[in-house]
């Protein structure tokens, strides 16, 4: 009888050359497919971020409703819609509304005969700034120029239409989407800005805002608040002040609606940017004015055409984060045609003189009747000496700070204190851990606002000084010594506890000027009990001269 066949040792050698082919064929397919996975994956992402958007909705130069833009652009809108969130007290467009002359009452004092010293709220996100604007005291009570809404409206359309009116051609919408039209633009500015802020607001309303029939406000009930008087309708119904066609700074107001290119529209800037371009005031934080100061200055600087992306980042912000002068004596303008530093701003304000030829101010102070200045909120200025600025960093990169959505990297439109966004707005410089930049800002910050107290103390011991002076038998040249010491000092608390960064902007700068201003109320102060008081009696206690710390060779080897 035969053995029986060892079938696993003879199995086992017959399957081996097998299965080892078909196993390597599974594993090269799934690694294969893998490959291919990636492959297609990374090729989508690619494809996505080359084409970062799809235009469903048309925009043209009358877009001033955001939602059509939203259409196409719906991260970055998502983000914009975010502005009406408020969760922080850092400052700048995120902080809560509360009163700042409850909180600081020295303000009433600073603001005395002006309208600040009525209602002064601390500001709030983009989605309020044109809400917050109507319905202000400084607005409901005292009457305020057609200038104001330049930066706090969409409303670069309405220049443009009330512009052609000017020039007597038609103004359909067909013709306000013809292009930006610089001109009718710089008309329209000029003509809004002499207009009372109720003319100027109406007009607004005339213009179409892309979505013709849609009247539904896009902030919706988040814009209403039942504590600021006037805030409903006549139903007594709450209701957004901004229905319609009149809508805050949106979408048109930094993008060309063809190619969404950064871009700025406002004609205060555009003019104050050139101005400054020619001035001899080292701008080395600017390079493309540094280039067009080389170049032929064959025509005036302009922005849109001259600066840098990198530069247009903080530019967007610019066209509003400044000082300006903003009232009905004149057209609005930036005072850049000595520099950016206070001290310059301050020049410019001296040497200037309103059309009618009278000495340039802002307000009589109610206290002792100087003619004084009044700060708006000089962000780009303050950042402009500091040392992110001297870095290349923009407004954008720390307030608009990238993020990532799927395969495209967009900037955030939620705008708002970096110290919301830390790991995208700071740390993707400073690695460091993030408490330790919290302290840094909060030493700088808490400093600034040390100086700032420091510096109204001053001023409201000044303001009784020269009050009491006053009411002396004053000389008209003791008066203008008073008043100019007054102005200078004013102008330069105001300019610091007005910038919405407490200091962090440019903290050494900061101080630099609360110093100066602290100087200025005690020059003051000073003057004021000099004129006041008697002349003190002369000292004649005999002034011992030096004695020396250490004896020489000759009185030491005695």
């Amino acid at each position: 009888m035969s053995p029986e066949p060892d079938f696993s040792d003879n199995g086992g050698f017959a399957l081996r050359p097998v299965l080892l082919p078909v196993s390597v064929f599974v594993i090269g397919l799934v690694a294969a497919v893998a490959v291919a996975s990636l492959l297609i994956n990374i090729t989508r992402q690619k494809e996505e971020a080359r084409h970062v958007y799809v235009r469903l909705n048309e925009v043209t130069e009358v877009s001033t409703d955001p939602v059509p833009w939203g259409g196409n652009w719906p991260h970055q809108f998502d983000s914009y819609r975010r502005t009406v969130d408020d969760s922080t007290q850092h400052g700048g467009s995120s902080a809560l509304p509360e009163s700042k002359l409850e909180s600081d009452p020295w303000l009433r004092r600073l603001y005395a005969g002006y309208a600040f010293a009525i209602d002064y709220r601390e500001a709030r996100g983009h989605a309020y700034m044109l809400h917050d604007q109507e319905v202000t005291e400084r607005v409901t009570q005292r009457q305020q120029s057609g200038a104001c809404l330049h930066c706090h409206a969409s409303v670069i359309p309405t220049y443009r239409r009330v512009g052609r009116e000017l020039a007597g051609l038609p103004t359909t919408q067909a013709d306000l989407e013809n292009g930006f039209q610089w001109q009718h633009v710089m008309a329209g500015f000029e003509k809004l800005s002499l207009m009372t802020y109720e003319e100027a607001h109406a007009e607004l309303f005339k213009t179409p805002d892309g979505t013709p029939g849609v009247h539904k406000p896009l902030f919706g009930d988040a814009v209403y608040d039942e504590s600021v008087p006037g805030d409903h309708d006549v139903t007594g119904q709450f209701e957004s002040h901004h229905v319609g066609d009149a809508h805050p700074v949106s979408c048109i107001d930094c993008h060309a609606p063809d190619t969404m290119q950064l871009r700025v529209t406002r004609p205060g800037f555009v003019k104050g940017i050139a101005a400054l371009a020619e001035s001899e005031d080292p701008v080395p934080h600017l390079p493309s004015i540094e280039r067009w100061r080389k170049g032929s200055r064959s025509r005036p600087y302009d922005p849109n055409v001259d600066a840098t992306r990198q530069e247009m980042r903080t530019f967007s912000c610019a066209q509003c984060h400044v000082e300006y002068y903003c009232a009905s004596k004149e057209t609005l303008f930036f005072p850049w045609h000595k520099g950016l530093k206070v001290e310059q701003i301050e020049a410019v304000y001296n040497d200037h003189r309103f059309p009618d030829g009278s000495d340039f101010y802002d307000y009589t102070h109610g206290e002792t009747g100087a003619k004084v200045y009044k700060a708006q909120h000089p962000e780009f200025e303050l950042w402009s000496q500091g040392v992110h600025a001297r870095s290349g960093v923009s407004c954008a990169d720390c307030h608009m700070p990238y993020e990532r959505q799927g395969a495209t990297k967009v900037s955030s439109h939620w705008v708002r204190s970096p110290m919301e966004t830390m790991d995208r707005s700071c740390q993707t410089c400073h690695n460091v851990p993030e408490a330790e930049l919290r302290d840094k800002v909060a030493t700088i910050q808490d400093r600034t606002r040390k100086m700032i107290d420091r510096s109204a103390v001053a001023m409201t011991d000044m303001l009784d000084a020269i009050r009491a002076a006053k009411a002396t038998d004053l000389s008209e040249e003791d008066i203008a010594r008073l008043d100019e010491l007054q102005r200078k000092a004013m102008w330069r608390l105001d300019f610091i506890s007005s910038e919405n960064s407490m200091g962090f902007h440019a903290d050494q700068e900061a101080v630099r000027i609360l110093g100066e201003s602290i100087d200025y109320s005690r020059q003051a102060q000073a003057l004021a009990n000099e004129f006041r008081a008697p002349p003190p009696p002369v000292n004649n206690t005999p002034i011992e001269e030096v004695q020396g710390i250490t004896p020489d060779k000759s009185t030491a080897q005695k």
